[in-house]
């Protein structure tokens, strides 16, 4: 059995063999903007849509992506993306020009680790040779779906976090490759009973929570067995709650903790609480954390993406917020 506990999947020989990551002007300007392999200056990124610009962000990235990997269209397998927008339309009207199958899926800020957790599945029980993954986010796109229109300049606390713009692809297979995607915890959904859409982290928190203790259950591990264990967004509010939490159950993470909200942007940039949206772990995680593990600096690592599976609608009709977190290891391959 592969599946290992209650939630977990533990994999053998699959390798991140390539990435590529595409951003926006905030992330460009953040600290972390020469790690980054395609920057704009303008949140158009060259098109005339925000919408188009989103998903120029995605094609940019899989073609670097393709590109590091030294593949060709003809040689992959599948590809599963998702993204932000209704009915996912950046990652279908990205894959309407691909010539290969294609697995549309939703986590919401979760996707990045979801599809590459999926398509190392994939790969794994040999249904794949290779898997494209691949995620964006907006910023303008996403508030003017989830929340308020830019143009409109509404005030918000500061509890809200700042959607990212950029986009993130990888590229997963069985060639040895420098990165082993070892394992991966697949997780519930949780319902906190929050309703504040200005407030993700709080939502988000429980959630990541949940997957983290379940995956060190599972594997009958602690956090000292990671070098780092990083979320995607819970940023300044929700990052404090999770360490709570995971204290509480018994887990002290507040020394190999961190969250891509809070590592994407500088303190001084006009971004609220942190990044969020499913570009987040993704730019972070492909473009940042790969290189420190490259470097040694990082050996083993625990990615848990999270997502919160709002609705407009729904929020309109006074529902809560559901949410999510996936869960990736990623291992440094010596030699």
């Amino acid at each position: 059995m592969k599946l290992v506990g209650k939630q977990t999947w533990v994999f053998e020989d699959v390798y991140l063999q390539a990435t590529g990551t595409a951003v926006g002007p905030f992330e460009a300007d953040g600290p972390l903007g020469e790690h980054f392999d395609v920057a704009y200056r303008n949140l158009y990124c060259g098109e005339k849509t925000w919408e188009l610009a989103e998903r120029r962000l995605m094609k940019e990235a899989i073609e670097v992506c393709l590109q590091k990997g030294n593949i060709t269209m003809d040689e992959m397998d599948v590809f599963l993306a998702g993204d932000l927008l209704n009915q996912n339309v950046t990652a279908n009207y990205t894959a309407r020009e691909l010539p290969f199958p294609f697995l549309c899926m939703f986590g919401a800020c979760s996707t990045s680790m979801e599809t590459l957790a999926v398509g190392a599945a994939l790969v794994d029980g040999g249904f794949a040779r290779r898997a494209l993954t691949a995620t964006s986010s907006h910023n303008a796109t996403a508030e003017r779906q989830f929340r308020y229109p830019t143009e409109l300049g509404v005030q918000k606390p500061k509890s809200a976090t700042f959607t990212v713009t950029g986009a993130g692809a990888a590229l997963i297979g069985r060639k040895k490759g420098r990165f082993r995607v070892a394992a991966a915890t697949i997780g519930r959904v949780i319902d906190a009973g929050l309703k504040n859409l200005l407030d993700m982290g709080s939502a988000m928190a429980p959630a990541a929570a949940h997957t983290i203790e379940q995956h060190f259950l599972d594997l009958h591990r602690t956090p000292v067995d990671y070098d780092l264990i990083v979320t995607g967004d819970l940023s300044r509010v929700g990052s404090i709650i999770l360490k709570e939490l995971l204290m509480e159950a018994g887990y002290d993470v507040t020394t190999n903790y961190n969250d891509c909200g809070l590592m994407v942007y500088r303190p001084d940039q006009a971004t609220f609480a942190g990044g969020s949206g499913c570009a987040c772990c993704a730019v972070v995680t492909y473009g940042y954390l790969l290189k420190e593990m490259e470097k040694g600096t990082i050996q083993r690592m625990l990615v848990v993406a999270t997502g919160a599976l709002l609705s407009s609608t729904m929020i309109q009709q006074n529902e809560s917020i559901p949410a999510i977190a996936h869960a990736v290891v990623i291992e440094a391959v010596r030699g």
